[in-house]
């Protein structure tokens, strides 16, 4: 990941609404939801959701799939993944047990999820 392709998608995340719609995304993975569904969840106008939303989908962090006359919205979790490894990568500097509790605090919450 390019330092540009991070700080685009940093700059999507740092806002309020537009990090509440990523993680409200995230947790409707895989099915994602239609734009007006996002707006009526985390209650914002569907206008100004549509721009939030169009800003998030412009960073790389959610895709969109048409479905008849609504726009479906998910999460690139594949893009979060390469964001995440990027801010990290550097974080151990050849010694894990730096990164140990990050790791353990992620593999804690798949768990949690998991039972």
């Amino acid at each position: 990941m390019r330092n540009e392709d991070a700080i685009a998608s940093l700059a999507a995340l740092a806002q309020g609404t537009r990090l509440d719609a990523f993680r409200l995304l995230v947790r409707h993975e895989p099915d994602g939801l239609p734009a007006g569904e996002v707006a009526r969840l985390l209650d914002i106008t569907q206008n100004t959701m549509s721009a939030h939303l169009a800003i998030l989908a412009r960073s790389g962090a959610v895709t969109t799939e048409r479905r008849s006359r609504s726009i479906i919205y998910r999460a690139d979790l594949d893009a979060f993944r390469a964001l995440a490894l990027f801010l990290i990568k550097d974080c151990c500097d050849g010694r894990p047990e730096l990164c140990a509790p990050l790791v353990e605090a992620l593999l804690s919450c798949s768990s949690a999820e998991a039972a």
